[in-house]
């Protein structure tokens, strides 16, 4: 088992928020690229970050969006189409939504509609 698995959503978050803070987005922007990933509403985002819920059990209660395998793309050097552990690739998704975020992209292509 890896250990970011086992670490809380709420321990990361913060560093979320700086990376896309640094470059001039907004938490709520944050919040929402999130919420449409993992299909939590804000009181559960809240919730899920007060009980410092693991990122396994965070990934476990969500409902993933059904176009999050639009998400493809490189991060941290591995193209997150790629990856095999299915727990791993959600946490991947969400790190290459939050850079997506950070690098100015628009909302709109962050998050993904099929054309």
């Amino acid at each position: 088992m890896h250990r970011i698995f086992t670490t809380s959503v709420a321990s990361v978050y913060p560093h979320y928020v700086a990376k896309v803070e640094k470059k001039g987005r907004t938490v709520e922007e944050l919040d929402e690229v999130i919420r449409w990933l993992t299909g939590y509403d804000e009181d559960a985002l809240r919730r899920h970050l007060e009980a410092e819920t693991t990122f396994e059990d965070f990934f476990d209660q969500a409902t993933l969006n059904p176009h999050a395998t639009l998400i493809t793309g490189p991060v941290c050097g591995v193209r997150v189409e790629s990856v095999e552990d299915p727990l791993m690739q959600k946490i991947r998704y969400l790190d290459k939504l939050v850079d997506e975020l950070a690098k100015g992209r628009p909302m709109s292509k962050v998050l993904r509609s099929p054309d």
